[in-house]
């Protein structure tokens, strides 16, 4: 059987949209809204998932699932990528920290919506793929760095929003320290068996408002010590 070319690509990711706006619908109740940004979805549409996944899994690249992308880690689902996304509500002239890059693909989804990304990935062998993998594909706005995420990224903070693809028990307080008043992180929170995605907003006082919604299972936030 011949490969599938881009032409093939374009439709399974129109179609993967699809799903996730039905998934959306599915769990309004949960999440708050029926419908996703459609800037959000614009970005799903256009970004490329089977250039972030490895080679004999790119076929499979536009279904709603995670996959696996090495050194036990995965790709999350593209129905959470777009959640999470639309929950973090980036804007065009916003600077937002993103803790795990993996090999990219949220990185990339964020870099479509917002003026600057910061990405910290804690494995090297992913820092560098994605930091290559994201140039060849014209993201002048993105900065990847290899370290602990849950420090963030002082020198450039603070940041309008943060957006952590990895769970805690509770939000790291160095990263709130890093999100201006006024700014929202979007993380996994809760112990292994009991993660809900979670927004936290920081008001112009220092103090935080935190909502809990739909139960997701993540791998757990890596520290170095």
């Amino acid at each position: 059987m011949k490969p599938m070319n881009e032409s093939h690509l374009a439709i399974l990711r129109r179609h993967m949209v699809e799903l996730i706006a039905i998934h959306a619908d599915l769990a309004s109740d949960e999440i708050g809204k029926a419908v996703m940004d459609e800037h959000v979805m614009a970005a799903m549409r256009k970004v490329p998932r089977h250039l972030f996944v490895p080679v004999p899994l790119a076929p499979y690249a536009y279904q709603d699932t995670p996959l696996p992308i090495g050194f036990d880690k995965t790709i999350s689902q593209p129905f959470i990528v777009a959640l999470m996304t639309d929950l973090l509500s980036p804007r065009p002239d916003e600077k937002v920290l993103e803790v795990g890059t993996g090999l990219g693909y949220q990185t990339a989804v964020l870099a479509e919506l917002t003026g600057r990304v910061w990405s910290v990935e804690i494995v090297e062998e992913f820092a560098s793929v994605a930091r290559d993998l994201l140039r060849q594909l014209g993201y002048a706005n993105i900065e990847i760095r290899e370290g602990d995420g849950s420090r963030g990224w002082r020198e450039h903070a603070p940041f309008d929003k943060i957006l952590v693809s990895a769970a805690a028990d509770k939000a790291p307080l160095i990263l709130l320290d890093q999100l201006k008043p006024g700014g929202r992180l979007v993380m996994p929170l809760g112990p292994e068996e009991m993660q809900r995605l979670t927004v936290v907003e920081k008001d112009g006082n220092g103090q935080t408002r935190v909502q809990e919604l739909l139960p997701v299972r993540f791998g757990r936030l890596e520290t170095i010590t």
